[in-house]
């Protein structure tokens, strides 16, 4: 059995998906299952048993025979979270509770990281771990992926087998009940059909045009086929980037969106708000040399093909995986 943790989310939902399509079918599903409209992300997998995110730990202390991998994606991933004793419970904490008993069940570990941890990048977007330590997160979502990122590679003990993905800026599937914090494609495509514009974030850095901010958009079919290598791969152990390692701008993504609907480009740009202006990302991109280097292979989804794709054959029906 497989253990995925935040099932009913994001990502997670989107694995469980992939790891069908292998007949991995006997899942855990870990989660607190209270959100009606992220239960949905679950019809139609295959799915051995629910399990309470609270009862999780009681519950693995006395199945763990059973248990062939567990893949923590769960997390508080709101980055406008300023609740630091609750990050710190379900990101860090929680992390190091399922780590500790990887450690003594001998079950390999992937665990979810993030880009967040990089800040304004003045270090880097290298997932070299003899530098992680350097690194200055700007919110405390960052901060609490940080934390355990450090503890890890500081652990005398560790799992068997143990991987931590710096997931940079993920888009996709199955990311309807985020709200908020949705990826950009997601608000886009919901502006775009209700007004026929999009409003971008104008620029209050010299050295980037209003719109033209960069990050590392990566589709969650990528980051389900690299889970899906470690899943199958089991040795390089450590913290690796998880992007599509090609930085493009915003107003790239929207254009991408404005063809995918077939309609005619309005954008406009609006002042970023002033409580985040000063901890703005202008740049993200993933080194992605390191996973290359251990022999995975497959290439990543281009930002028009992702957003093709989402857009033409998930948010236009709003159908499920």
């Amino acid at each position: 059995m497989i253990v995925v943790t935040g099932a009913a989310g994001f990502i997670g939902s989107y694995l469980i998906h992939r790891l069908n399509q292998d007949n991995f079918n006997a899942i855990i599903a870990v989660d607190k299952f209270d959100n009606e409209e992220k239960n949905k992300n679950l019809v139609g997998l295959k799915i051995k048993e629910k399990v309470d995110r609270d009862q999780f730990l009681g519950w693995l202390d006395h199945n763990y025979e059973t248990i062939e991998f567990i893949v923590h994606i769960g997390a508080r991933t709101d980055t406008a979270e300023f609740d630091i004793a609750l990050l710190n419970k379900l990101n860090t904490q929680n992390t190091k509770d399922i780590w500790a008993r990887c450690c003594q069940y001998q079950i390999p570990l992937i665990y979810a990281s993030s880009a967040a941890t990089y800040g304004l990048g003045e270090n880097g977007y290298d997932d070299d771990e003899s530098k992680i330590n350097l690194l200055k997160p700007l919110n405390p979502y960052g901060q609490s992926k940080q934390d355990f990122d450090v503890w890890a590679l500081a652990q005398k003990e560790k799992p068997f087998f143990w991987v931590g993905l710096k997931f940079f800026n993920v888009y996709g599937p199955n990311e309807y009940h985020k709200g908020r914090m949705a990826s950009v494609i997601w608000h886009a495509y919901n502006q775009i059909m209700k007004t026929g514009k999009m409003k971008l974030f104008k620029s209050h850095h010299t050295e980037f045009k209003d719109g033209e901010q960069m990050r590392d958009f990566v589709y969650v079919k990528d980051v389900a086929e690299v889970c899906m290598f470690f899943v199958n791969h089991r040795k390089n152990s450590g913290v690796y980037n998880l992007g599509s390692g090609k930085a493009r701008t915003f107003v790239d993504l929207t254009k991408a969106v404005f063809k995918a609907l077939n309609k005619k480009e309005e954008i406009e740009f609006i002042d970023t708000p002033a409580d985040i202006r000063e901890k703005y990302q202008y740049f993200t991109e993933a080194n992605m040399e390191k996973l290359q280097k251990i022999g995975y292979s497959q290439s990543f989804t281009t930002l028009e093909e992702g957003v093709n794709d989402y857009v033409k054959n998930f948010l236009i029906t709003y159908s499920k995986i």
